[in-house]
């Protein structure tokens, strides 16, 4: 065992956020696979707990919760959440096993090499911190053009919505905007038009464009009318997603940065921590070799 007391702070700290971050990631993992291998019995089983008769759970359960549920648990949804939660589970359980282990067995190879993969992921975010605000035009540039393209791909309407479309709607409906510039993205948002047209109403825009009441979860207009002659006292047909969040930014920038500083600073420490416990290992052996 590393023989100072700064070492064995560093050992036992680096022990326990990495444990914690693999039971976490661990959990994310096996929900994953779960999702991958048999979505049909994780369905099932989510709307069995939630809205049984018979579930403990059911009292606490609305109408319109059960609704939304139902949407968020649909086959096409629950299949990309998967693939998601796998990656970001393996890739959190690859660096933090690095760490735990390095740290438990006091092993400067794997101390080393979670280092390095802290030092990368630091760097990469430096980066693009620093490109995004170096280059911001063309950053605003890109970054509404990747989402616009998730809206001309994937968003649609009606049933079987997937997750895009649902996370689309969601953000609409909470921050009072639609689309990426404005309702006139869904013009060309190729799913959306084949099934307005068949529809047959004139829709123009979906309901999370529109003033909605009652839950923003559950889009309902205030005016029915909204989809099909949507104007500014009955929608927010000019207001785009991208520029309302840039707002949003703006007005809270004192947190935004905290965070920043926050993350990057808890970074730095695991850094450092690594690499101490690397070098007091590797003078405690040194000093048992030589006497």
């Amino acid at each position: 065992m590393a023989a100072d007391c700064g070492a064995n702070c560093a050992r036992w700290l680096l022990c326990l956020a990495n444990f914690i971050f693999i039971c976490v990631s661990t959990g994310v993992l096996i929900v994953g696979t779960w999702l991958a291998a048999d979505k049909a019995s994780f369905i099932n089983l989510t709307l069995n707990v939630t809205t049984s008769k018979d579930s403990p759970a059911s009292p606490f359960v609305s109408e319109d919760a059960e609704k939304i549920l139902k949407e968020f648990v649909e086959p096409a949804v629950i299949e990309q959440a998967a693939y998601i939660l796998i990656a970001a589970g393996a890739f959190i359980l690859i660096i933090s096993f690095l760490g735990y282990c390095g740290a438990i067995k006091e092993s400067r190879v794997l101390l080393t090499a979670y280092g390095i993969f802290l030092i990368i992921i630091f760097a990469l975010q430096i980066t693009l911190i620093l490109l995004c605000t170096l280059y911001k035009s063309q950053a605003d540039h890109h970054s509404k053009g990747f989402l616009k393209s998730t809206l001309s791909k994937y968003y649609t309407t009606g049933d079987n919505k997937d997750a895009v479309t649902l996370s689309w709607d969601l953000i609409m409906a909470q921050m009072s905007c639609c689309g990426v510039d404005g309702y006139e993205d869904f013009r060309t948002a190729r799913l959306f038009v084949e099934k307005s047209s068949a529809e047959g109403l004139g829709r123009q825009v979906p309901e999370s464009c529109c003033i909605l009441t009652g839950d923003p979860l559950l889009p309902k207009p205030a005016d029915p009318s909204c989809i099909i002659s949507p104007t500014q006292s009955n929608s927010y047909l000019s207001t785009g997603c991208y520029d309302k969040f840039s707002f949003i930014v703006t007005e809270n920038l004192n947190l935004v940065i905290g965070v920043v500083v926050v993350v990057a600073a808890t970074q730095l420490l695991a850094i450092i921590f690594a690499f101490c416990l690397c070098r007091a290992v590797g003078q405690e052996r040194d000093y048992h070799y030589k006497y």
